[in-house]
């Protein structure tokens, strides 16, 4: 059985974003960066974060948007009057 990853779940998700800027903050307070540097750079990854969520949400509801149209998108049929007939008139 194949296991895929959901990435699209994952990006969203805040507990990743949250993960990253601690992994980041940490790596960042160990080279002994200056606090506010590294309260600035954990600050756009968080930012850079809602922005990913918010593209990939945006995305989910267009593509739901677009199926239910499709779905219920009734078929269109010219009227009998239009139809020529098998002379060509």
């Amino acid at each position: 059985m194949e296991h895929r990853i959901d990435w699209k779940s994952k990006l969203t998700s805040r507990k990743l974003w949250m993960a990253i800027c601690g992994l980041v903050s940490g790596i960042l307070i160990a080279l002994r960066l200056d606090e506010h540097e590294v309260t600035q750079i954990t600050g756009i990854i968080m930012a850079a974060g809602s922005v990913v969520a918010y593209i990939i949400g945006e995305g989910w509801a267009d593509a739901a948007g677009a199926a239910t149209i499709i779905e219920h998108e009734p078929e269109t049929h010219p009227p009998e009057d239009d139809l020529l007939t098998d002379d060509g008139k």
